[in-house]
């Protein structure tokens, strides 16, 4: 399993970057012969976040607290599944 993650800088968002990264992102880790799984974990406040995995085949299985940022959603999508594009 790898864990994925992003962040775009406030002068940048809402154009796209943050999908664009993901979509790479799941076809790096499907390219991977060893990864099976590919997670992410967001906040369930950050709703552009949620927003971007929505549409790519994750589905929620968990939460765990983290030290910095508190609660956060676990998301999992198989690494084999094409990402749209």
């Amino acid at each position: 399993m790898v864990e994925i993650g992003y962040s775009v800088a406030p002068d940048f968002r809402r154009q796209g970057y943050a999908r664009s990264t993901l979509v790479e992102l799941l076809r790096r880790a499907a390219a991977e012969p060893a990864v099976t799984t590919v997670r992410a974990t967001i906040s369930p406040d950050n709703v552009a976040s949620l927003a971007t995995i929505a549409g790519f085949g994750f589905v929620e299985v968990g939460e765990q607290r983290d030290e910095e940022d508190g609660l956060e959603l676990i998301f999992e999508v198989p690494a084999r599944q094409v990402p749209p594009t």
